[in-house]
């Protein structure tokens, strides 16, 4: 007789208790780790927008100055036709179609690219 009463109940309530202020703890760290998205999203569709606006005024410029040149007729096309796809990228990208604008901004750059092997 060791003068213990009912020794068997006492870690049970306190396992349970226990094991509910874990599970408190590990959904307060859930919601606080959670990261919210709409941050990067908007961060992903102006530089979507940037890099599109950029790329179609850079595409532009070369087209004009080769068609003032002695290059071929093909190169300022190719060159106006890839700033023309980086700008359909660019407005893509405003409206949240951050994908298809990055891959009309590596088309588009493509294809510049492949008009100035012409020149």
């Amino acid at each position: 007789m060791s003068g213990r009463t009912d020794s068997g109940t006492e870690p049970a309530i306190a396992g349970t208790a226990a094991t509910a202020a874990t599970e408190e703890t590990a959904q307060t760290e859930a919601t606080e780790d959670a990261v919210d998205p709409v941050p990067d999203a908007r961060r992903a569709r102006w530089t979507a927008l940037g890099t599109g606006a950029l790329l179609s005024l850079a595409g532009l410029a070369a087209s004009l100055l080769r068609l003032t040149g002695s290059a071929p007729a093909l190169v300022p096309a190719a060159y106006a036709l890839g700033a023309a796809l980086c700008a359909l990228a660019a407005v893509l990208g405003l409206r949240g179609r951050t994908r298809r604008a990055l891959w009309l901004l590596v088309a588009g750059t493509a294809v510049m690219a492949v008009g100035d092997q012409f020149d």
